[in-house]
């Protein structure tokens, strides 16, 4: 397969992958507590939902898919089942008939963002090409498909509507037909070993590693705040609305295009990332992200949709920063730094610590706290989290040695 052909189908793999994603993870919680009723707390909980799938099903397919069946047949197997279950979803209206089917719907989602990565790791790997340098410019059209797919729901008026989860159901399909037909991810050839080895539990051994352990531990402590603005950035900046002074401005009328600001910026951000990794190392670059958390809460507490909305279009700036240099330079990091045979393992590992443990936990505790301090506390609250992070991970993480091109 050529090169331009290859990098062609991993974009609309990496487009279809974050558009599914992006036509509800922002709009949903406004969706939930605004239109249904439901409370901070029962809103969190969803997104926490993301967590606790992301505990087993990652590290769980991320198994088969490196002993089992190929990793892009698991792929696509995944999207279809997702999509089955965004659309009963789609017709609940209580909490009690909506939390079991999107509980459903994301733990045959969440998987699939590792497994994408791994598809286009190992493409580009057997076609000679260098993941640091060549995937980011891939990877920046699933951020696209993320604003394409937000800026339908908001137009569309489906971000107030369970529409937006039909719209990304159609999504997952086509691309679960498609992923059919993506380069083969071959299984390992080692069927010996013990059965560690043979269930494909040997990527937790990297937590006898010290650094990697340490890395793992803080994916999972900024893993907590990667949930936070997704949960109640959409439904906060609504809420001017009911305040005369910010009826009818843009921002409150239209957040969730507001929002996508966030994504615009990834797309430039996700450009930056090999020059940053092979000049300043994996710590700095996490330790940047981390401190741009810090300016992203605290923006979004200080800033308003009238006077002060230069400081939410600087949050929504910042956080390409936040959320890139963490999430993607983590992804490449894990990689580079793992065995060929237990790559996909690895990469659901880390899943596990970012959008599992980190994720769950996080998305409860910001229900509680947004429900007994109120905004803009919470946003100074949860800025004060992340500064705490960067400074213990500057303390304990010890940069390895950066591998050259």
């Amino acid at each position: 397969m050529k090169i331009r052909q290859l990098t062609s189908r991993l974009i609309a793999m990496n487009f279809l992958q974050y558009a599914a994603w992006g036509s509800w993870l922002i709009s949903l919680g406004a969706y939930l507590g605004g239109v249904l009723g439901f409370t901070p707390v029962q809103v969190g909980s969803f997104y926490a939902l993301q967590g606790i799938a992301s505990l087993f099903m990652p590290a769980l397919l991320g198994i088969v898919a490196d002993r089992v069946l190929n990793a892009q047949k698991v792929l696509g197997i995944s999207h279809i089942l997702c999509a089955v279950f965004l659309i009963s979803a789609s017709f609940q209206t209580t909490y009690s008939g909506i939390y079991p089917l999107m509980f459903a719907a994301v733990c045959f989602y969440m998987p699939t963002i590792s497994l994408s990565n791994t598809v286009a790791f190992n493409a580009l790997t057997k076609a000679g090409m260098d993941t640091v340098k060549d995937f980011p410019p891939i990877r920046v059209f699933g951020t696209i498909g993320f604003i394409c797919a937000m800026w339908i729901v908001d137009l569309t008026g489906f971000n107030e509507t369970s529409s937006q989860l039909l719209l990304s159901a159609g999504i997952s399909i086509v691309l679960g037909i498609y992923s059919f037909t993506l380069p083969n991810c071959e299984l390992s050839k080692d069927k010996t070993g013990s059965l560690v080895d043979k269930l494909g539990l040997k990527a937790f051994s990297l937590f006898k590693q010290r650094n990697m352990a340490f890395f793992f531990i803080f994916s999972a402590l900024l893993g907590m705040a990667l949930q936070i603005t997704n949960t109640f950035a959409d439904g906060y900046i609504k809420s001017f609305r009911e305040l005369p002074q910010y009826a009818g401005t843009f921002g409150a009328e239209h957040s969730t295009i507001l929002i996508s600001l966030s994504q615009i910026s990834e797309t430039l951000c996700i450009l930056l990332i090999p020059f940053f990794l092979k000049r300043f190392g994996i710590k700095k670059v996490m330790l940047i992200s981390m401190f741009a958390w810090v300016f992203r809460f605290g923006l979004l507490g200080a800033g308003n949709p009238g006077p002060g909305v230069w400081m939410f279009i600087l949050s929504m700036i910042v956080y390409g920063v936040a959320f890139d240099f963490f999430n993607i330079s983590g992804s490449l990091y894990v990689d580079q730094e793992t065995d060929s045979s237990i790559r996909a393992s690895a990469q659901g590992v880390f899943m596990l610590m970012t959008n599992g443990l980190g994720a769950f936990i996080g998305s409860y505790l910001a229900g509680f706290v947004v429900q007994s301090t109120g905004w803009p506390t919470a946003w100074y609250i949860f800025a004060g989290y992340a500064l705490a992070v960067g400074i213990l991970f500057a303390v304990l993480f010890k940069d390895p040695q950066k591998k050259q091109a």
